[in-house]
């Protein structure tokens, strides 16, 4: 063997033993604990590539912040990360994360359903949000395969998409976001309540549609057991329920003071007309109007009102509760005042 050969097999050598150790930091940098889960990762605009590498630590995707800062300078893909909010997978390649950052890929959107909110309301705030088809989700909510698998005889699956925190990522669509929504609600509804209602002779539905209204009605959480017992004493009196929330969704509105004009609206939802519970629900009820509505509080009371500061007034008997509703009127137009002469200051 010539000494020219002799003197490049280390060096080739050498230079395979560098690439192995770099091909082993490499993939060890992205074995860390409980791979194949999802991390949360939030890349600020204006983030360096230092500020890139600790967000994925402090997430447990990598194990290295100087080994993933290497791996981006010696592809050069340093500079083309893009900002945004994304769902990495742990235990992926440095490579794949990169690739995933440099191309936006599972960025996600942070939504927020409130409690109370109805179908239109969480439609206008998916498509300002998201992007997402106004039509295809309101289709998506009358599918006759979803309303089946929600058990409601309800034209949609109004009260059944489960105010929450939600993360979902670009490109999600309407029909998707609809299935996740429901997939929550069942999830968040506890197996020990379907024996409960059952002894009571009531359905899933019915509490849905109970809760939905004391979820309108409770300007404080204390007060929805409360709430929920009033409703339940009329409907076992034969009392129809008289609901402003009800009036206000059969007038597809939102927020309105209920007038006496607006009592005769002709709709199955309007409980000042029709006797027992409306066809379904008129919102999204979270998990304290659900426990509400199956465990009401032990009250006679028949009657309620709410006062300006949120919190409600119950009463036995409508003397009882007329003087609460007078002393109810004199408190918001004091509240009012006030409001007016501080604008006016």
């Amino acid at each position: 063997m010539s000494r020219r050969r002799r003197k490049v097999w280390p060096f080739i050598g050498g230079l395979v033993a560098m690439l192995l150790a770099a091909t082993v930091l490499v993939m060890w940098n992205g074995r860390v604990a409980r791979p194949g889960t999802l991390a949360r990762v939030t890349v600020p605009v204006g983030a360096t590539l230092s500020i890139v590498a600790d967000s994925l630590m402090a997430a447990r995707v990598i194990r290295s912040a100087q080994i993933f800062q290497l791996v981006a300078q010696v592809t050069g893909g340093a500079d083309q990360i893009m900002p945004g909010r994304y769902l990495v997978p742990r235990g992926a390649s440095t490579g794949s994360i990169l690739e995933q950052l440099q191309t936006g890929r599972n960025r996600f959107r942070r939504i927020v359903i409130p409690e109370g909110w109805g179908i239109t309301q969480i439609g206008r705030l998916l498509r300002d949000s998201l992007g997402a088809d106004t039509v295809e989700f309101l289709a998506a909510t009358r599918d006759s395969a979803r309303r089946a698998r929600m058990q409601t005889p309800a034209a949609d699956v109004e009260g059944y998409l489960f105010p929450a925190t939600y993360d979902f990522t670009d490109g999600v669509t309407a029909s998707m976001v609809v299935d996740t929504m429901l997939t929550t609600f069942e999830r968040r509804w506890k197996d020990e309540w379907n024996p409960r209602i059952a002894q009571q002779g009531r359905t899933r539905h019915a509490v849905v549609t109970l809760a939905s209204i004391v979820e309108k009605e409770a300007g404080r959480s204390a007060d929805r057991p409360r709430i929920a017992a009033v409703y339940m004493n009329r409907l076992r009196s034969g009392m129809r329920l008289q609901a402003d929330p009800t009036v206000l969704y059969a007038m597809k509105l939102v927020a309105k003071r209920v007038l006496y004009a607006d009592l005769k609206v002709d709709s199955p939802y309007n409980t000042y007309r029709v006797s027992g519970l409306p066809p379904g629900p008129i919102a999204s009820p979270g998990t304290a109007s659900l426990t509400a509505a199956i465990e009401p509080a032990q009250s006679d009371a028949m009657f309620f009102v709410a006062f300006p500061d949120g919190h409600s007034e119950f009463t036995r008997t409508f003397r009882e509760h007329s003087v609460a509703v007078q002393r109810s009127r004199v408190a918001r137009d004091s509240a009012e005042s006030a409001r007016s002469a501080s604008n006016g200051r």
